[in-house]
């Protein structure tokens, strides 16, 4: 039989744009309203399997019943512009997915739904309807159901006539009388003052319709109702009249037409891509007849043993397999190459032991594509082979087109890119404690695919590369750091657990003081780490002002203790005790657990593809974490040590690195000065601020003009600055505002870097490296004014991430010209950890500046302060 669905679309987008977070793909378009009807749209698709489908639209502001009825939805809000701007897009989205849509001028979506419906059914079409709308209910017939979303856009219940019945005690046909007599402040449909729904379908029930209810109005019971009734009496009919959904429309299209084939077509995928629908990709299945079909079958992969040398050539695609995402320890499940002579996989075991395989790897002329190069190079590391010639790296070329897509599966890259034939890794292996690998060779097939995905995705991504003018920054900044970073993490820092295991138990010391003393304020012993028991004692023993609380009851959060710091002794102690325990836990501990036994180091993994900003950040352990304010958490860095007897730990620590980069890219006088004439450049920015020379700036005056340096480039406000300072925040707008008189030219910045944003969609750093923010030109001012902070401070943060970068990959090409034994360990930062032999000391201490300082050449100087010592601890 044949099944026609009908959507009420302006209903259902409506609904889904509030149902949802203000979402937006990374050109800033809107997309909540349109994705929240997408996922409607495809659910109804997959439960109903309709031969038939229709979305109907409003045509206009006004129709028919205005003529009748000029203040028909007359108390309506004016649609967001948040909205009205994704109808097109629901549009475009329809006739991507082959979605006959339909409005009709003078009339609504109802109208047509109404229409269509009694067409349909008359000649044998099952029908369903999908809306919020409650007068839809009056449709309801056999062969009709009705759908209505009840909550958000998931949410429906079904209706047939017998639910219908049961919900309201009436027939379908008479909720048009149930609006005529009740209303509608929806629809600013009048009905008659004072009837209600419990009423309206009591005289429904005993007369039927309105017009019986009028027919019969001396057998109305209650003086009242009655005068109600009597009164509004056009009104009622009136409201009836303009509640009646037109089964009659003069439409141009039938049933028939409204055929539904269910293939979704390379338009669709490529608009799922454009809008970011990335997780609504997987369940497409693109079947275009101007596309290659192989796309969707198996590939040819051919299961090897061993590698003939004519099968390893140049370009080949490399796939290493790992399920956990620490490639230092994970086992290589298997292994794929694809290249013009076919497509194949090879168990690790085998693989490992293959004399052609090793030598392919190990040929920097064989170039290699791969889907990560720096955890493919270390787990290969740890097995003694190495890797040369990876030219290609698709999560960096990926990451640096769009940095939100950081850490996408394979199959989502290559879905975006018209390759749907890979599966996710989730989808295949299972996810968390449920990962395994299947019987048979279905991991061969998987691994295959993947490995030809990566061929096929390579010309792709340089093409978007080339268009975004980022090809050096892969070529010649993220893909040589890859080689760089992943040395460091299989050289590791040596880490002496018997320094950490006393510093525990210095710890242990410490705490268990702190620890009676706290007792000893409180007057009892309690759970110091339990929120209840503390909060009891801190608000109701002391009697303490409490700040917050929270459904369990009050809050004992770092922000309420550090509000209360100065009204009770026992607070410090708290705050310390706290700062304390985590030090031990987090880092003493934690760093324990993870000390190499095989080679007595730490190796952590730095996530080069991560960052919105392009910073790399630290895990596994996170070694850019450590505690240094506290004393106790500086001497964590006691631990880590050089490898070599003799040897020691050296630091090279770039010098208000940002301010530096801000100075550049504003190209302000003042600030250039401070730097080119080698000043204290908080003491420079007293100075102005102020309007006082060198010699009469304060200690005080310069604390303030540092927290407005640094605060600046992050869009501090008012607020934010009186915070930190401790003064009013007209004390804070003033200081600002002299601040960005004395530095035209970084008020100027951070007023183009924002239109710029506002315009593009999107800020760039030195090298082009890209940030998107949809937020940008949001209503909401919270998310807009992150989003012009963000445009400020990213291409000063990127910028400074891409000169580090830049130094890395130098520094270790300088060691390598020199012909060094010096290792570089870490990068923490603005400052690289290197460990050095004695008699390297001098050389080092005249290259390292020499090299970082000129890594990119800017406005103003760069400046790198070095030092050096037994363990980490000592050389700062």
């Amino acid at each position: 039989m044949n099944k026609l669905v009908l959507i009420d679309g302006n209903n259902v987008v409506y609904r889904a744009f509030f149902a949802l977070p203000l979402l937006s793909n990374n050109q800033g378009m809107y997309t909540n309203a349109v994705y929240g009807f997408t996922m409607m749209l495809m659910r109804v698709i997959e439960e109903e399997k309709p031969t038939h489908l229709l979305v109907a639209f409003d045509a206009g502001k006004t129709t028919f019943r205005h003529a009748t009825y000029k203040e028909y939805k007359g108390g309506r809000q004016k649609t967001p512009p948040e909205l009205s701007q994704q109808f097109p897009l629901v549009h475009e989205l329809l006739d991507a997915m082959g979605i006959q849509r339909y409005e009709l001028d003078n009339y609504e979506a109802d109208d047509i739904v109404g229409t269509l419906a009694r067409e349909a059914s008359s000649n044998g079409f099952n029908v369903r309807i999908v809306t919020g709308d409650k007068d839809y209910l009056q449709l309801v017939d056999q062969g009709v159901r009705v759908s209505l979303i009840r909550k958000g856009i998931t949410d429906t219940v079904d209706y047939d006539i017998e639910k219908v019945r049961e919900r309201y005690g009436i027939n379908p046909r008479e909720v048009i009388d149930l609006k005529g007599l009740m209303g509608d402040a929806s629809d600013n449909i009048p009905g008659v003052p004072g009837v209600g729904e419990k009423t309206a379908i009591k005289l429904l029930k005993q007369f039927q319709t309105v017009e019986g209810v009028y027919e019969h109005i001396e057998q109305v019971s209650g003086k009242k109702l009655k005068e109600k009734l009597e009164t509004n009496r056009e009104q009622a009919l009136l409201s009836k009249q303009i509640a009646t959904i037109d089964r009659e429309s003069p439409l141009e299209i039938s049933p028939e037409e409204c055929s539904y084939t269910h293939e979704f077509t390379s338009k669709l995928r490529d608009l799922f891509n454009e809008l970011g629908f990335h997780s609504l990709l997987e369940k497409i299945d693109v079947t275009d007849s101007d596309e290659p079909q192989t796309d969707k079958k198996d590939i040819a992969v051919q299961t090897v043993t061993h590698f003939k040398s004519d099968q390893l050539v140049s370009p080949s695609a490399l796939i290493l397999q790992m399920l956990d995402e620490n490639y230092h320890y994970a086992d290589i499940t298997g292994i794929a190459v694809s290249n013009k002579t076919g497509t194949y996989f090879i168990e690790t075991q085998h693989a490992l032991k293959d004399d052609a395989f090793r030598e392919w790897l190990e040929d920097p002329k064989m170039k290699k594509v791969l889907l990560d190069s720096k955890s493919a190079e270390v787990a290969l590391n740890w097995r003694g082979l190495m890797l040369h010639g990876a030219a290609f790296d698709v999560r960096l070329a990926a990451y640096l087109i769009d940095p939100s897509e950081a850490g996408q599966d394979l199959a989502l890259l290559a879905n975006k890119r018209g390759i749907s034939n890979v599966e996710t890794d989730e989808a295949f292996y299972g996810k968390g404690a449920k990962q395994k690998i299947p019987e048979g060779n279905g991991q061969a097939q998987h691994l295959g695919k993947k490995a030809a995905a990566l061929l096929q995705l390579e010309p792709k991504l340089i093409q978007e590369l080339i268009e975004n003018k980022q090809r050096e920054l892969l070529f010649e900044l993220e893909l040589p750091l890859a080689h760089v970073l992943a040395k460091m993490e299989y050289t590791g820092i040596k880490t002496s657990s018997e320094t950490l295991k006393a510093m525990g138990e210095e710890l242990d010391r410490t705490l268990e003081i702190i620890e009676h003393d706290i007792y000893s304020m409180a007057g009892v012993t309690f759970n110091i780490n339990s929120p209840k028991q503390l909060g009891e004692i801190l608000f109701e023993k002391l009697q303490l002002p409490p700040i917050k609380k929270t459904k369990t009851g009050y809050s004992t959060a770092a922000d309420v203790l550090e509000k209360l710091r100065g009204r009770h002794e026992i607070i410090d102690k708290i705050l310390d005790y706290r700062q304390l325990g985590k030090l031990k836990s987090t880092y003493v501990e934690g760093l324990l657990k993870v000390i190499n036994p095989e080679t007595g180091r730490v190796h952590t993994v730095y996530n080069q593809a991560l960052t919105q900003t392009g910073r790399l950040s630290s895990t596994d352990p996170n070694l850019q974490n450590i505690p240094i304010r506290l004393e106790e958490g500086r001497k964590i860095r006691k631990a880590f040590l050089p490898s070599e007897e003799g040897w020691q730990i050296f630091s090279a620590d770039y010098s208000q690195i940002e301010l530096r980069v801000l100075a550049h890219i504003a190209d302000d006088e003042n600030l250039k000065e401070a730097f080119l004439e080698n000043m204290d450049i908080h003491t420079k920015t007293a100075m102005d601020v102020f309007g006082v020379a060198e010699d009469e700036v304060t200690p005080l005056m310069r604390r303030h003009a540092k927290a407005v340096n640094f605060g600046i480039v992050y869009g501090i406000s008012d607020y934010g600055l009186s915070q930190n300072l401790g003064i009013t925040r007209k004390e804070a707008a003033q200081f600002i505002e002299q601040y960005l008189k004395s530095y035209p030219g970084v008020h100027q910045y951070m007023r183009t870097i924002v239109q710029k944003a506002k315009t593009e969609g999107y800020v760039t750093t030195l090298l082009n490296r890209r940030r998107y923010l949809p937020e940008i030109n949001s209503r909401n001012f919270n998310r807009r004014s992150f989003a012009e902070r963000t445009a400020m401070n990213t291409p000063i943060q990127g910028s400074a991430a891409d000169v580090i970068k830049q130094a890395m990959i130098h520094m270790d090409q300088r060691i390598q010209e020199e012909k060094l034994q010096t290792r570089m360990l870490l990068q923490v930062h603005d400052e690289l950890i290197f460990e050095v032999p004695e008699h390297e000391l001098d050389i080092m201490n005249r290259i390292v500046p020499e090299v970082m300082e000129h890594a990119i050449e800017l406005r103003v100087p760069l400046k790198v302060e070095c030092s050096y010592g037994p363990t980490w601890y000592d050389a700062k």
